[in-house]
């Protein structure tokens, strides 16, 4: 703070009450030891077609960035999401998902911000100032002084006096907020335990409610409608079909999809489904998790498919050591010792399928899952 012989007066309480905004932000700046060089502003004469043109011409940036969250908003909803194969019927709009919610959303940010420049280029004063810097805090004088400088500098930006550019940015940020809130609360609009005991996150397609048999299924890379014209041989999965210390991925699948072609499509999409079924090599010794001592049928072992971490696929298994590894975060699991994680960033076991073989000599589920697949959640019990 300036202290010499030319420092400025340094007013009363009552001289800081009687004072104006104007007169306040002209004494913050001389107490602040600032000289204004120059300020000019870009439109003195107020309403000149010059000027019109360029609010109409911010304003357009900010509508056009309110256009695009807008278009985010509506495509984050409404474009078609759900799987399509390259070989099915409206592949191409799904795949045009990522893509289009990724172009709306970043052009909108893109457009506001050129909306903030093109602002602040034409018709923010056009000021060079120089400062001396002090050290220390500032006192209330020099923090009631810095306020009004503050107000007069939002006043000489001269936004209060354009209702249409006022109107644009507040369509825009108000839609870019919206297109914030859709992504943050997009995923909590449909209830995940809405159904009590068969909500989705507790049962799978692996469950039979009516007690009809629930095949193990391989994926042969027929579609449901060639499945359904040329029979299931080869489809359902029996002991013999795999060798010691192998690993084969299956499906639930029941004689009554038959009927219905796109129920057999469906289910190799569904992503709690997929399941490792592991054949051990004999004599493993193996630990059975308590309650779970059937679970099994004879070497044979079946597992949940999507990590406890963040849910990739565990798409590994190495015979030597019985370990299951996920690709995405290197967790490991002992398929010998219940699928408990022994390494890696997963701290839960793998769910366990419970199966059998019929009197066909098929393997088949004897229940869903009794926990809940996927990434790790207070209810889980493993």
């Amino acid at each position: 703070m300036s202290s010499g012989p030319h420092a400025p007066h340094r007013p009363t309480e009552a001289e800081l009450d009687d004072m104006t905004p104007d007169q306040l932000a002209t004494l913050a700046a001389e107490l602040d030891d600032v000289v204004i060089l120059r300020n000019l502003s870009k439109f003195p004469i107020p309403g000149t077609r010059a000027e019109k043109r360029a609010e109409r011409a911010v304003a357009t940036w900010f509508l056009l960035s309110g256009l695009s969250a807008a278009a985010f908003v509506a495509a984050y909803l409404f474009w078609p999401s759900q799987y399509r194969a390259p070989s099915e019927p409206g592949y191409q709009i799904y795949a045009l998902y990522t893509p289009v919610i990724g172009a709306t959303f970043g052009l909108s940010v893109l457009l506001l911000g050129v909306g903030l420049i093109s602002y602040v280029k034409r018709f923010l004063p056009d000021e060079v100032s120089v400062q001396q810097r002090h050290d220390g805090p500032s006192d209330e004088l020099s923090r009631r002084t810095v306020m009004a400088q503050l107000a007069k500098a939002g006043k000489d930006t001269t936004i209060a006096r354009r209702g249409l550019i006022k109107r644009s940015i507040g369509i825009a940020a108000g839609v870019f907020g919206l297109g914030f809130g859709v992504i943050a609360l997009g995923g909590l609009i449909r209830d995940p335990w809405k159904g009590g005991a068969k909500a989705v996150l507790w049962v799978t397609a692996w469950g039979s409610d009516d007690g009809e048999k629930v095949y193990l299924r391989r994926d042969t890379g027929a579609s449901g409608e060639e499945i359904i014209k040329n029979g299931i041989r080869g489809i359902r999965v029996r002991p013999e079909d795999m060798n010691t210390g192998s690993m084969e991925t299956v499906f639930p699948f029941r004689m009554s999809d038959l009927q219905h072609s796109e129920r057999l499509d469906a289910v190799l999409k569904m992503s709690d489904v997929p399941v490792m079924l592991i054949r051990l090599r004999p004599g493993e010794p193996v630990i059975q998790r308590a309650g779970r001592e059937n679970f099994h049928y004879g070497d044979f072992y079946a597992y949940s498919k999507v990590c406890t971490h963040l849910g990739c696929p565990t798409s590994l298994y190495e015979a030597q050591t019985n370990r299951i590894l996920c690709p995405c975060h290197q967790s490991q699991f002992l398929a010998t010792e219940y699928a408990k994680p022994v390494f890696g960033p997963a701290t839960r076991a793998l769910p366990q399928l419970p199966i059998t073989v019929d009197s066909e000599g098929y393997f088949v589920a004897r229940s869903d899952f009794n926990e809940a697949v996927g990434p790790g959640f207070w209810e889980r019990k493993s």
